[in-house]
């Protein structure tokens, strides 16, 4: 073939360089566990960060409450002298007149100015956030909360800031924590996925090698088994069946071209001979002789071959059904008509109207090849009858001759199979009839089966589905 135009087949990816299995699935596998990271880290750091700051937030108003409850039960000052003897650093306490002045403080450093312009009404609880406290001096973020508190002089409010630098270093921790080990974790899915998928693709890799040395002349070898019950274990399994069938149909192939050739050789043979005889004789009497004998030999290795190719195109799917309504009953009887003339048999027949859907003229070469058949092995009579019922259209063929053994029923329908010495190729027989015939009838949706009749003699069923259209 020219090569260009093999290069103008070929296909658009030659060339390129694709990954393979082992490598999409690590980079797969790598790509979805850093997206899943990601998303869970941002989440957990932001329902870290609400957590903390939800913690600050309540501790901050339970000291606020602790406080307002003491200068409500007891006055300011005690109050006052309380915050000295709880202050924990990060949280500063004040406590605000009703004319904004601070009269008590957890630390001196915010003993004098407001940390908050924040005024509640009595048993209001307020609060803010805001970047630094510049009246201290503190650049740190804090978390104010203010509760007013009603007392005989006036509303005081007691104003609480927590500091939430703390929390914010924490949640940086995490996330450095998280971004340094992140890179780590990937590595270790992506080395683990690489091996993995590697041990699982050196099975399939051994199952390949093993088949790709399997060829014509050793179809008996088969594929290890690995004992792990899995998808490799099922994919060995899978291909010891194809090489099952392959083997088998190899078999059967080399039947048929076994059986094709000793049919074909006998009538060639006797061609041969025939024409080398002609051919010795200058007066030609000799081939009038042989012309009649010829012309047979010639007829009958004409029919062996046309029935070869229908045989094989039946085996293969190949034969041409046609999909029409087919009285079966008139095909019938054409076929039996035509026996009759040929026949010095009696042939009964009783036929009821029945429809079917297929081809009529492949139809007519089953009921053809079965009634011959029939004609063959009977001693004195035929009898025909087609019915039909809820299972479909059925044809009985019963002869007086003798029943085929139960052990041969299915394989009288194989090719060139004869089952003693009255059925040989000297009385007219193929031995391909029935397996047409059967190939026919598998085409069509039926069946066809040798049996015996109740009174013990030859009989052949055929069953066809019933016709599908009204």
């Amino acid at each position: 073939m020219n090569p260009r135009l093999l290069r103008r087949h070929a296909p658009h990816h030659e060339g390129k360089h694709l990954w393979g299995v082992r490598k999409r699935a690590t980079a797969t596998a790598v790509i979805v566990v850093a997206l899943a990271l990601l998303v869970g880290g941002l989440l957990l750091l932001f329902l870290l960060q609400k957590s903390l700051i939800a913690t600050t937030e309540g501790a901050a108003k339970a000291k606020a409450a602790d406080v307002a409850a003491l200068i409500t039960s007891q006055d300011v000052s005690e109050a006052g002298q309380a915050l000295n003897n709880t202050a924990h650093s990060g949280q500063y306490v004040q406590i605000i007149s009703p004319d904004g002045v601070v009269v008590a403080s957890s630390e001196k450093s915010v003993g004098t100015t407001v940390l908050s312009e924040l005024r509640p009404r009595p048993g209001q609880t307020l609060g803010q956030t805001v970047s630094s406290l510049q009246s201290i001096g503190d650049t740190d973020e804090f978390l104010i909360v203010a509760t007013g508190v009603q007392t005989s002089t006036g509303v005081y409010t007691v104003v609480v800031a927590s500091t939430v630098q703390v929390q914010a270093d924490t949640v940086s921790t995490v996330a450095s924590f998280m971004l340094g080990a992140t890179p780590l974790l990937l590595i270790v899915v992506g080395g683990s996925v690489w091996i993995l998928v590697g041990r699982s693709l050196r099975q399939v890799e051994r199952i390949r090698g093993q088949v790709a040395r399997i060829n014509a002349r050793s179809l008996s070898e088969r594929v290890e088994v690995p004992a792990t019950n899995d998808e490799i274990h099922q994919l060995a399994l899978t291909m010891n069946t194809m090489l099952d069938r392959l083997q088998v149909s190899d078999g059967e192939q080399r039947r048929f071209v076994s059986d094709a050739s000793h049919e074909l050789r006998s009538p060639l043979a006797t061609i041969s001979a025939g024409l080398e005889i002609a051919a010795a004789d200058p007066s030609g009497e000799m081939w009038h002789e042989l012309q009649g004998m010829l012309s047979g030999e010639t007829a009958r290795m004409s029919y062996l071959v046309d029935d070869l190719l229908t045989l094989a195109k039946a085996n293969d799917d190949g034969a041409h059904i046609l999909t029409q309504d087919v009285d079966l009953d008139d095909v019938l009887d054409a076929e039996i008509r035509r026996l009759r003339s040929l026949s010095p048999h009696t042939i009964s027949a009783s036929l009821t109207p029945a429809k079917v859907t297929g081809d009529a003229r492949r139809l007519g070469q089953v009921l053809r090849n079965v009634l011959e058949n029939a004609n063959r092995h009977a001693q004195s009579s035929i009898t025909v009858s087609l019915s039909s019922g809820p299972d479909g259209v059925r044809v009985l063929i019963d002869n007086d001759g003798d029943p085929v053994p139960k052990t041969d029923r299915a394989r009288i329908f194989e090719r060139f199979v004869r089952l003693d010495a009255s059925r040989s190729r000297e009385s007219g027989g193929s031995g391909l009839g029935l397996a047409i015939a059967k190939g026919i009838m598998t085409a069509h949706h039926g069946t066809i089966t040798a049996s015996q009749t109740p009174a013990g003699q030859c009989r052949f069923e055929l069953l066809l589905p019933p016709c599908t259209t009204s």
